[in-house]
């Protein structure tokens, strides 16, 4: 286990970072709320290329509020895009970043709530707990279960234990920490990295955090076009649970994933398909199929810590 970086005594200056796909409306309704932080801060924002009418837009917000806008020549998904951001953060002289979603309510009070508890907890990981518009709570740490490749989003596992994870959803992370761990990796290009960000920090002994009384609001599905998931969504959520057995798990894990993948598959399918869309939508069934065996080939041809 390496040693744990050394993360700052305080954060002297905080990067925020956004990940921008088609949502400039999210951006304009959210980020300049950021104008009472009293914390110094830079607002850096990854445009991941859609159309000409999208990157305008989001030129004249970033022009109008002050924010670092990186233009992508193309779609890097999440996970390139927030390396991108963060590596511009660190430029600006940042020594600490808060990934942020497009779709998460900004608050400074919550910012400032979480900058204290990267200060009590150094080199932590640090999310608030997370709730819908309603109130209910979505996220206030997650499960991996290690048996058969699920994960639990639910509320409060012991986030010591083994394959306990944070969303990238609204997470604060000094850049020694940062820096520790790698950043994303950035094949998973959307769904899992957060989960493999969060093993690989554990791995080096660094805490994850989340504070309870600390709460943000998630708007759910807002960087979605409509209400239902894309093919790419079930793609990339079948295939990513692979990925990250083939990169982080020994053989005898890897091949318990692989038996239980037919009924993760369709899990992934029933929870956020439904069988009536499954049924109206043969492309959400192919993308599934498709995701599925592309992560088995990946399974099959391991690389990294689970290689062995």
């Amino acid at each position: 286990m390496s040693a744990q970086p050394q993360a700052p005594a305080h954060v002297s200056r905080l990067g925020v970072v956004v990940v921008n796909y088609a949502s400039h409306q999210l951006l304009a309704d959210r980020l300049p709320a950021l104008r009472a932080l009293e914390a110094p801060h830079d607002v850096v924002v990854v445009d991941n290329l859609t159309t000409g009418a999208e990157r305008s837009a989001v030129g004249a917000l970033a022009h109008q509020h002050g924010w670092q806008v990186i233009e992508a020549d193309r779609n890097l998904g999440f996970g390139g895009g927030m390396n991108l951001g963060v590596a511009r953060a660190a430029e600006l002289g940042c020594d600490a970043v808060l990934l942020l979603n497009p779709d998460v309510d900004v608050d400074p009070a919550v910012v400032e709530a979480l900058l204290d508890g990267a200060r009590r907890h150094p080199g932590a990981l640090v999310s608030p707990r997370i709730v819908l518009p309603g109130g209910r709570t979505w996220f206030s740490g997650g499960v991996l279960q290690l048996a058969t490749g699920d994960l639990r989003a639910g509320g409060g596992p012991d986030l010591t234990a083994r394959g306990s994870w944070l969303t990238a959803a609204c997470l604060l992370v000094p850049l020694s920490t940062w820096r520790a761990v790698g950043g994303f990796d950035d094949r998973y290009f959307m769904y899992w990295e957060d989960v493999d960000l969060s093993w690989r920090a554990a791995q080096q002994g660094l805490p994850l955090v989340v504070l309870d009384d600390v709460e943000v609001v998630h708007h759910v599905g807002g960087t979605q076009s409509g209400d239902a998931k894309s093919p790419l969504y079930f793609y990339f959520n079948c295939r990513n649970r692979l990925l990250f057995a083939a990169k982080n798990l020994p053989r005898r894990e890897r091949l318990r994933w692989l038996l239980a993948t037919p009924r993760a598959s369709w899990r992934v399918l029933r929870r956020h398909g439904g069988r009536k869309r499954i049924l109206r939508s043969p492309r959400v069934v192919l993308g599934a199929v498709r995701g599925t065996l592309a992560g088995v080939g990946a399974l099959l041809r391991p690389t990294g810590a689970g290689a062995g």
